[in-house]
Parts: C-alpha cells; sequence; structure tokens
C-alpha cells in the first residue's frame, strides 16, 4: 500500500471513532425515551396514526407491525413506478416502468437494499424519486435501527414480555436521528457541488467539435466563393449533450447515512453531481459507517456496561482494516497482463498508479478501493467505481464483506444485531469448550435462542447459493452473462450475495434487468431482510424473558481481547466456509488464469 493509502485508512477511521462515541449515546439516550425536545410534534404523529405510545409489544406483535409496515412500503413504491406518467414532478415525462422492474425496485428499497436494474435519470421521474425512492431511505434505515435496539432491550431486561413499540421507536429513529443527520450532510454535499433542483434537464454545447468547418461544394462538387472570390465554408457544429437535473443532495445524504445505497444517476456515486470531490467522497464514507459505529456505543450504553459495545467495536474495526487493506493493495497492482507489454508514452510503467480501469481520475485508486471495502462492508450499494474492473482479488475482498453477512459495521442496525447473533454463538461455542452453560450479558443461551440464531445466519446462505445454482442452470439466467467463464460467474454469484445480505452494489457486467433476475433478485432481498429480522426478534422476546445471572467464576468475560478473537474466528468461521467452493470458481480461479497467463 502506498503512504497515500495509509493516511487515508487511519484519518477515516480517526474521524469515524470519534464520532461515534457521542452519536452513540445520543442514539441510547433517544431510544430509551429520555429525549424531551420535539416531544409534542411526535405526539401528534401518534394521535393522527392511532398509535398509543405507552402500550409496548411483545416480540410477535412488534414483528408483525414491522413486516406490515414495510409490505405497505412495497405496494406504496410499486403503485409509484407504475403511475408515474399521470404523476407531477415528472418534467421529462418518464414512462411506467415495467412490471417486473417496478416490483424489483420496490422490495429494492424498502429492504434496504436499493439494488438498481435500470438508469435513475432516463428511469423515474423526481416526484417517484422522492416520495418513493428517498422515504424508503429514512423508512428501511429505521427498520434496522428498531430492530437493533428491540434487541438489544432483550438482553439488557429481564423477566420482562415486551421489547418496545415498533411504531414509536420508528418515529423516534425517522424524527430524530435519520431527519437531522441527512440535513446536515446535504447541506455539506450542496457545498461541495451535489446538485439539488426540480429543473427540467439541461441542453449544453460541449468544447467537443463533431464537424470542422468544410467548404461548401456546388452541385459539381466544387467550392463556392463570394465576390470576392474567398471559399465560403459550413458553419462548424459541436457536440450538444443532455445533462440530467434533480433533488439529488437530499437523496444522496440518506443514500448514505441509512446505508441505502441506490444513486440518483446510473453511476451512482461516480458521477460528479453525485460526488464532484474527494472531500465529498470522504464525507460519503464516513456517512456509511457513522450509524453502525454509533450503535456499538449505544448498546454498551443500553445495556450497562460500556466495554461490551467497544469490544464489539472493536472487532468489527480490526476486520475492516485488514479487507481495507487487502483490497487497496490488490487494485494498486495492477493488471499484470498490461506490465507485461512495457512501459507507455511517456515512457513509465504502464499502469504505474495500480488498476485504473473503472475507476473516476479524480479520486483514484486508493480513495476507489476503500470506498469498495466501505460499501460492502456496510449493507450500502452505493460506489464510486467499477467493480467489474477491479483484479479478481481485488473483487473478491468485497464479495467476502458481504458473505460474512455484512457484520463488519453493516447496515445500520444489520450490522449490529448481525454481529450480536455471531457473539451469543461464540459464546456458546465457548461453553462447550468448558462443558458449562453459555452466557451473554447475564443470559442463558438455550437451544431456542441457538436455533435462532441458526436460521438467521444459514439464511443467506442458503439463498445465496440456491439462487446462484438456480441462475447458472437455467437459460434465461445464462442469457445475462456477458462475460463467459470465471468472471461470469462471479457477477452471478455477487448478483445474489449483493441481493441476499441487502447490499445492491453489484459488478455490473451481468445483464440483470430481465423478468428472470426481477423476480428471483427481488425474492432473494426480501427473505434475505426479513428471513434475519423475525428469528432475532424472536431471540429478543426470549432473552427479554429470562432472569439475570450474577457473573460467576466460570463465566466467559465478553468484553475483553480473548472474546474480540473469538467472535472474530467465530465470523470468519461460521460465516465465511460455506462460500469458499463458490469462490474458488470464480475470482480465485480468475485470479490464478490471469496471473500464471500473464
Amino acid at each position: 500500500m502506498s503512504t497515500h493509502a495509509w493516511l487515508l485508512l487511519g484519518a477515516f477511521l480517526a474521524v469515524l471513532l470519534l464520532a461515534a462515541k457521542p452519536l452513540g449515546l445520543y442514539i441510547a439516550y433517544l431510544m430509551e425515551g429520555r429525549l424531551r425536545i420535539g416531544r409534542p410534534l411526535e405526539n401528534v404523529v401518534y394521535r393522527l396514526a392511532g398509535v398509543r405510545p405507552d402500550e409496548e409489544m411483545g416480540w410477535l406483535r412488534y414483528a408483525l407491525a414491522i413486516l406490515l409496515f414495510n409490505a405497505l412500503g412495497v405496494l406504496s413504491v410499486y403503485a409509484l413506478q407504475r403511475l408515474q406518467l399521470a404523476l407531477p414532478f415528472n418534467p421529462q415525462q418518464m414512462l411506467a416502468v415495467t412490471p417486473d422492474s417496478a416490483f424489483n425496485t420496490a422490495v429494492s428499497f424498502v429492504t434496504n437494499t436499493n439494488w438498481q436494474g435500470y438508469g435513475g435519470e432516463s428511469t423515474l421521474g423526481y416526484l417517484v424519486q422522492m416520495l418513493g425512492l428517498t422515504v424508503q431511505n429514512f423508512l428501511s434505515a429505521a427498520t434496522g435501527i428498531v430492530v437493533v435496539i428491540a434487541l438489544i432491550r432483550g438482553l439488557a431486561r429481564h423477566s420482562a414480555a415486551t421489547v418496545g413499540n415498533a411504531w414509536v421507536d420508528l418515529t423516534r429513529a425517522t424524527l430524530y436521528l435519520l431527519l437531522p443527520l441527512s440535513f446536515l450532510i446535504a447541506i455539506v454535499l450542496a457545498g461541495q457541488g451535489v446538485i439539488q433542483n426540480l429543473d427540467p434537464y439541461r441542453e449544453v454545447t460541449t468544447l467537443e467539435v463533431t464537424r470542422y468547418e468544410a467548404p461548401r461544394l456546388d452541385a459539381a462538387g466544387q467550392p463556392l466563393t463570394d465576390d470576392k472570390g474567398a471559399v465560403l465554408t459550413e458553419p462548424a457544429q459541436t457536440a450538444v449533450q443532455t445533462l440530467a437535473m434533480g433533488p439529488v443532495a437530499s437523496q444522496e445524504a440518506i443514500k448514505m447515512l441509512g446505508t441505502n445505497g441506490g444513486g440518483f444517476f446510473n453511476a451512482n456515486s461516480a458521477h460528479p453531481y453525485e460526488n464532484p470531490t474527494p472531500l465529498s467522497n470522504f464525507v460519503q464514507m464516513l456517512a456509511i459507517f457513522l450509524i453502525p459505529a454509533a450503535l456499538c456505543v449505544s448498546f454498551g450504553r443500553m445495556v450497562g456496561d460500556g466495554r461490551q459495545g467497544w469490544a464489539v467495536l472493536a472487532a468489527m474495526t480490526l476486520m475492516f482494516v485488514v479487507a481495507a487493506a487487502a483490497v487497496m493493495s490488490f487494485e494498486q497492482q495492477g493488471n499484470p497482463r498490461l506490465a507485461a507489454l512495457g512501459v507507455d508514452q511517456l515512457g513509465g510503467p504502464l499502469q504505474s498508479g495500480g488498476n485504473l480501469e473503472g475507476k473516476e481520475a479524480r479520486f483514484g485508486s486508493a480513495d476507489s478501493a476503500l470506498f469498495a471495502a466501505v460499501t460492502t462492508a456496510a449493507s450500502c450499494g452505493a460506489v464510486n467505481a467499477m467493480h467489474d474492473s477491479f483484479t479478481p482479488l481485488g473483487g473478491l475482498v468485497p464479495l467476502v464483506n458481504m458473505q460474512l453477512g455484512e457484520v463488519i459495521f453493516g447496515g445500520v442496525g444489520t450490522g449490529l444485531y448481525g454481529m450480536l447473533v455471531f457473539a451469543i454463538l461464540a459464546v456458546f461455542i465457548s461453553g462447550l469448550m468448558i462443558g458449562r452453560t453459555p452466557e451473554y450479558l447475564g443470559k442463558k443461551i438455550e437451544a431456542h435462542e441457538m436455533k435462532m440464531s441458526a436460521i438467521a445466519i444459514l439464511v443467506t446462505p442458503l439463498l445465496v447459493l440456491l439462487g446462484t445454482a438456480i441462475a447458472v442452470m437455467s437459460e434465461a439466467g445464462r442469457a445475462g452473462i456477458a462475460n463467459p467463464g470465471a468472471h461470469g460467474f462471479s457477477e452471478i454469484l455477487y448478483a445474489l450475495t449483493s441481493a441476499a445480505n441487502n447490499n445492491g452494489s453489484a459488478f455490473a457486467g451481468l445483464s440483470a434487468n430481465t423478468p428472470f433476475y426481477n423476480v428471483l433478485l427481488a425474492l432473494a432481498m426480501w427473505f434475505g431482510r426479513f428471513g434475519v429480522i423475525v428469528p432475532v426478534l424472536a431471540m429478543a422476546g426470549a432473552l427479554a424473558a429470562k432472569k439475570r445471572l450474577p457473573a460467576g467464576a466460570g463465566t466467559l468475560p465478553t468484553h475483553g481481547p480473548l472474546f474480540v478473537t473469538l467472535l472474530i474466528g467465530t465470523v470468519l468461521l461460521v460465516g465465511l466456509l460455506n462460500y469458499v467452493p463458490a469462490l474458488a470458481l470464480g475470482p480465485i480461479v480468475e485470479h490464478l488464469v490471469l496471473w500464471l497467463g500473464a
């Protein structure tokens, strides 16, 4: 890695960890119901919605509320897309989205995946972007936050039958956390040049000349002249380009802060209107990790032991540093087949700056690679470079980040509750080693908790591997492959991994905007999201009902280096081993072919 890469990684982690503690304490204060500012507005919302804020829910009722809330979100986003030609704020008169694409997009944004099989600026009008996609960016992020808060309550409470009120939690997470932070980030991004308007698309004349001045010719093909004998010429013609406009800064802020990832433009955060400067790039990366890191601090505060939160955060940070260093190193190595060609026109080595194919020159190799590590360690599908153009091992790292369950910081809420599931599994394994009933934060881990943990951990690999098998075995699935061989397999594996883990990024060499892939990926997104949420909430209910046991001489401490090591080992062994054969068929084979054939 270059000096710039190390300094960039160090600065990013320093700012992130400094910001995590105050925000984490605020989230705990907010979700414990101790924030009084804005309570009158909150009560108005409850009265309009018919919600009783003092009435708490058991885990099953909480889960049903979350499922109903998100199912209604799918219906609303689907309807907006199908009816958009008749809706206002559509200056370009975008047509109705096809049923399969509308279904895929609706599920995608509701599940916090934000997979996009379409070009935003050429498919969706402003109203659909704002009322449909941006609103769901807020609500899907709030869903992830409230689920982990319910699980934390389950660990913090004892002999309790409830885990909170879903409607109250969703309201507070949206009004007092996501909205103010998104407003601040949108202002910063707009100051960096991210556009924010409702203007029609603009046509501008560029510097490119499509036809230079040429002599006018008569019918015989001879040049025409004026009275003084000067040759008459045709005027030069320049290129005209259509520039898409729109309310981008407001969507960009929650896109990153809520680990959503759906871009207003097809080029996502590689587009200069979404991500114009290195500073805006840094702010966007920081926004992706900000709430996931802060929630670890909230966890420690709400269970009454801050060391527990810092232990989880340490495990996440260590795994992220390894992943980020790996992808940055692989991308700075470049392509060996190009290196074998010799030197460039200036006499220097080809790709001296690393593998720059598919990357923006204003960011370069290091910033692009770090962005890829951040966006796939979190469940955020934003990209500022083409992952399909990464080196085989450079593309392997984002793939592995997702396949670990996106618990390396992960999405807002989803990363922490995924890591807590692995923590429960880790103490269970350690209990088996010493022949003692496993405990986590004073709660016995018994058969019910292990069954729910197993479901939460295994549902995603099942969706990924089964979906990939269906795609490669069916004619409709193979029809979308543009790159045959190992890379084409990697594209399909990446697409299913991204969908089932609610990430949304893509290798993008796969033609996925077809009825087959739109339906297949939508199903993977829905069950990948709620197939984990339901068992997590069931676990929260079971833990809340348990009595708290005092720590004894044989209790495994869950806040020190030993537990951090055990937790990381559990994540790597259990989370990754399911995918090793598939990875061997894709990026690993491609790497061997590339380097052995160089």
